[in-house]
């Protein structure tokens, strides 16, 4: 008998997918947590990010180059920080439940 989901989230560390989350980003510590539809929506998200930063780059001044890269660095941080936070509390909310 294979592990429901929930024992597989229980068991994990809720710091290792929290790291995980910011520090290659992108949703890896879903991957670990084995959360397949919350790392599927983070990667949408994030590559959503990306076009819509090429499309609104593409007839910017040049002057406004490092200005447009700042805010998609926020913008990955921000998407970082909240899967994070997101990935600790799912590791809580279960241990508390159960």
């Amino acid at each position: 008998m294979s592990p429901s989901r929930e024992q597989i989230l229980a068991a994990s560390a809720g710091w290792v997918a929290a790291v995980l989350n910011v520090v290659p980003g992108l949703g890896a510590g879903y991957l670990y947590q084995r959360r397949w539809k919350a790392y599927w929506i983070t990667s949408a998200l994030a590559t959503s990010w990306f076009v819509a930063g090429a499309v609104l780059a593409q007839n910017a001044d040049a002057r406004a180059e490092g200005q447009n890269q700042l805010v998609g660095l926020i913008g990955l941080l921000v998407l970082a920080a909240v899967t994070a936070t997101e990935a600790g509390l799912a590791v809580k909310r279960v241990r508390q439940s159960s």
